[in-house]
């Protein structure tokens, strides 16, 4: 399975790689180490590490909600996804967008400004993972 890199800002260089996402797991920098693993992804479930179990759930995801935990409970909704945006909470509003994503690039906030880019990557990720190396 092809690998994406998140390098820092609008950078490609292999030293400004920050996180390598396998389809699964989540590493630190350019590793692909399961001692390096920070977080795994099973299509519903954000897990600490490279667990599975319950206990070790922190996110879950229904393809719009990130919810705290492995709540599905509207109180729980800590970020919205609308196909571009991450919203603060339950919220559509303009003013409460934490980043979007315009091609591979993440950007923070409502701006496509180039000094406004958080991560280039090389591939689309899940949104929860992005959401995990804010």
């Amino acid at each position: 399975m092809a690998q994406t890199r998140f390098y820092k800002g609008n950078s490609s260089y292999s030293s400004d790689i920050l996180y390598t996402w396998d389809g699964k797991s989540l590493y630190k920098g350019n590793s692909s180490y399961s001692s390096d693993i920070l977080y795994t992804f099973d299509g519903k479930h954000v897990y600490r590490g490279r667990s599975s179990y319950s206990s070790d759930i922190l996110y879950t995801w229904d393809g719009k909600h990130i919810f705290k935990g492995n709540s599905s409970y509207s109180s729980d909704i800590l970020y919205t996804w609308d196909g571009k945006s991450l919203y603060k909470g339950n919220s559509s509003y303009s003013s409460d967008i934490i980043l979007n994503i315009s091609g591979n690039r993440v950007y923070r906030g409502h701006s496509s400004y180039s000094s406004n880019i958080l991560y280039n990557m090389d591939a689309p990720i899940p949104v929860p993972i992005l959401m995990m190396i804010l």
